[in-house]
């Protein structure tokens, strides 16, 4: 799948209505994750551009419970980099663990993403990985909205990187 089917598949996610997003906010479209999650074509092209844009000196990948699980996993393939998985909750049983998988301190981390509106699941991972000794600089999402989550990461130090934003994928049409 080159990038111009890449772009396509991403395109036809988009779902038109009155959705409520988890960020709460009030939206005329929705971009569907799970229709490029569970494409087995676009995932393993999302994978290959998730890898290709992995900054220089990333040690490690973080999938945010469970959005990002199964691009996390194929990006990790194509990289040969190994990754945690960011859990929303710490798990109140067992390990009680809020993040699984080995994490050292001082490892720099790359958190990847499905779709950011606000970025509020990428801030409280970003927040939860540097809790845990972390160097967290960037993350990585497939798809942005464009409704906040560049300035809300910007002000934690933390630059977003976009395979591609809305205003490309609704200007396409």
């Amino acid at each position: 799948m080159g990038d111009r089917e890449l772009l396509n598949a991403l395109k036809g996610s988009i779902k038109f209505g009155d959705f409520t997003l988890s960020s709460g906010v009030k939206s005329s479209y929705y971009i569907d994750k799970y229709l490029f999650e569970t494409d087995p074509n676009c995932l393993e092209a999302i994978g290959k551009e998730i890898s290709d844009l992995i900054p220089p000196g990333t040690q490690k990948l973080a999938a945010i419970e469970l959005g990002s699980i199964s691009l996390v996993a194929v990006a990790s393939i194509k990289s040969k980099l190994p990754y945690v998985i960011v859990r929303k909750e710490k798990k109140s049983y067992a390990t009680k663990k809020a993040i699984e998988g080995e994490l050292y301190p001082g490892e720099k981390v790359l958190v990847v993403e499905d779709v950011t509106t606000t970025g509020s699941g990428a801030v409280r991972a970003v927040q939860t990985l540097r809790d845990h000794g972390a160097i967290v600089y960037s993350v990585l999402v497939v798809v942005d909205r464009e409704e906040g989550a560049r300035e809300n990461l910007h002000s934690m130090g933390v630059s977003l990187i976009s395979i591609a934003k809305s205003s490309e994928l609704l200007d396409h049409r």
